[in-house]
């Protein structure tokens, strides 16, 4: 089953993205390099 997730920015702290994963198959949370628009960078993205 897929779920809906939010991306947060861990050096501002803003939500910038929503994204969905499949619980059955990704239990941990996911972190990935995005496009930080407040900060004008890339930073890492965290599941909340």
């Amino acid at each position: 089953m897929r779920v809906k997730i939010n991306l947060k920015c861990t050096s501002c702290g803003r939500v910038n993205y929503i994204s969905s994963k499949n619980k059955a198959n990704n239990q941990e949370k996911i972190v990935t390099n995005k496009y930080c628009p407040n900060e004008r960078k890339v930073t890492v993205h965290q599941e909340v």
